[in-house]
């Protein structure tokens, strides 16, 4: 994507689509493909002259210790890698039967309900959690992450209240879901 900006593909285009044009018509293919070009390539590219604006700016460029120095090597933890995958596969997989479950047998059991609302939680929690450690480098942005950590723990006790209030309070979460399918 980020090709189609370069201007000499930019005047390839251009070129192409005018010698496509020009080879339907009976003009001379010079007289039809110079105005062509020059008009296509103008209105092309005055869409693609904006200034660049990063959204964030560059990380600092700092190199820690010389060329020969080994990356370095995290401690090995169980709950990182293969644990953390198979316990978030295994919520995932769980979530499946839990909200099929109260509609196949009509039953509205709110002990059901508060394990189904728990493993959303948790799911949800989890999927943001990899997304913040994936897209915000803990070497690049030490501050932002902890910064985003935070946030992502105080939403997710947030969202929890919440879904407990609205357990107790109110209807639960399967029967506002079969309501609002009904309505």
């Amino acid at each position: 994507m980020a090709s189609i900006i370069r201007p000499a593909l930019l005047r390839q285009t251009a070129l192409a689509a005018s010698t496509r044009r020009a080879a339907t018509a009976t003009f001379s293919r010079q007289q039809l493909i110079r105005p062509t070009v020059a008009k296509d390539a103008a209105r092309i590219a005055a869409f693609h002259a904006s200034s660049r604006r990063s959204l964030l700016p560059p990380g600092p460029q700092v190199i820690k210790g010389t060329v020969n120095d080994p990356a370095p090597v995290p401690d090995p933890h169980p709950t990182h890698g293969s644990y953390h995958w198979t316990f978030e596969r295994l919520v995932a997989a769980g979530i499946i039967p839990l909200t099929v479950a109260p509609f196949a047998g009509s039953s509205l059991n709110p002990g059901l309900d508060a394990v189904l609302c728990s493993l959303l939680l948790v799911h949800c929690h989890l999927g943001f959690q990899s997304f913040l450690i994936d897209y915000i480098p803990n070497s690049r942005y030490p501050t932002s992450r902890k910064l985003a950590m935070w946030l992502l723990n105080a939403a997710t006790v947030l969202v929890g209240v919440g879904l407990y209030e609205f357990e107790t309070n109110d209807v639960g979460l399967t029967e506002a879901v079969k309501r609002v399918w009904k309505a």
